[in-house]
């Protein structure tokens, strides 16, 4: 037998249900496209599909209620679309390179890392541009993600599941700590109390036209290298075995969440627990290959953020709920669940 056919032979039964993950695809877009429309129907002021219809083709810049339309209830759906994706997948990443099912761009410090480069620039910076605050998010967030991978280098075995979560706490209390006493001495608590809630208000197109390329272009990229996080997951004794270059993929998966959580929390704010709890349910409908579970990820993230969104504007259309809080109600107890059930790491 020749070394190929040997090699072959040798390749791990990854269990996936490529049908399932079609139908959530299709279905899950087509819930995208309903969601969408009724997140623009919906706020202070409701407004009908065939409005809609018109400011989307027979746009009127005399009527006010086609501008709100158009400037801003398409933005907002469209960076609820964006950033939940962007969350969703980036958590994907993580869990599937680091195999610990409680990665999440918020638990492991990376959104606090941004948003306190974020109160640097807003009390050291004002009035600049969003792109260089995107490029400060993406400075702050691998900064942040530096900093509790590097407690790795001091801890006996390395840093377990637990114990990556645990330091991504600290450093997460700490980071939070940084940009409150930011926002005290140089007041600008209330630029940063956007940030802290986390919500969709204010969004503009020029927020979407910089961030859905990188957005984009970075699921793209995961889904290329999905193969290869999907051997990492079954561990890197076995990628390595298989002839992965790990260290390269562990890399450009690093790379990804950096851009793809600096890009969503610069829009957005400190949203969290989208990137624990999306995975775990494409993970359960469509089996352990990533090749499925990032863009199904993706799709329901994407999904789950416009239902947030609408839930934000509907509970209370006058104050809207801010949208890290609400997502919270969901994600603490589900990230309580997945720590009982790691009797193999506490």
């Amino acid at each position: 037998m020749d070394v190929h056919s040997s090699s072959h032979s040798q390749q791990p039964v990854i269990q996936s249900r490529p049908l399932a993950a079609l139908m959530i695809l299709i279905f899950g877009t087509l819930a995208l496209v309903l969601t969408a429309a009724i997140s623009i129907c919906v706020g202070a002021a409701d407004t009908s599909l065939s409005t809609v219809w018109d400011a989307l083709f027979h746009f009127n810049t005399d009527l006010t209620q086609h501008q709100i339309i158009r400037e801003l209830r398409i933005p907002r759906v469209l960076a609820a679309a964006l950033t939940g994706a962007a969350f969703a997948a980036a958590g994907a990443i993580m869990q599937g390179m680091t195999r610990n099912p409680l990665a999440d761009s918020g638990l492991l410090g990376i959104n606090a890392g941004a948003g306190v480069l974020l109160a640097v620039c807003f009390a050291f910076f004002p009035g600049m541009s969003f792109v260089n605050l995107m490029l400060f998010s993406f400075i702050g967030a691998a900064a942040a993600a530096g900093l509790v991978f590097g407690t790795g280098a001091f801890v006996k075995g390395g840093l377990t599941p637990v114990r990556l979560v645990l330091a991504g706490a600290a450093v997460t209390a700490l980071l939070l700590a940084i940009s409150d006493a930011i926002a005290i001495h140089y007041q600008v608590g209330r630029e940063l109390a956007f940030w802290l809630a986390g919500g969709m208000a204010g969004v503009e197109w020029t927020q979407i036209r910089i961030i859905w390329p990188w957005v984009l272009g970075s699921i793209i990229v995961a889904i290329m290298i999905s193969r290869s996080i999907t051997l990492l997951s079954l561990g890197e004794d076995i990628a390595i075995g298989l002839g992965q270059r790990t260290g390269l993929i562990k890399l450009i998966g690093t790379i990804l969440v950096l851009i793809l959580a600096g890009a969503s929390v610069s829009v957005v704010g400190a949203v969290g627990f989208v990137g624990l709890i999306i995975p775990h349910i494409a993970r359960y409908l469509v089996g352990v290959d990533y090749r499925w579970i990032i863009p199904c990820s993706a799709v329901l993230g994407a999904l789950l953020l416009i239902v947030a969104d609408i839930g934000a504007r509907m509970f209370n259309p006058y104050s809207e709920t801010p949208l890290g809080a609400l997502i919270a109600v969901i994600g603490v107890p589900f990230f309580l669940y997945l720590a009982i059930n790691e009797r193999r790491e506490l």
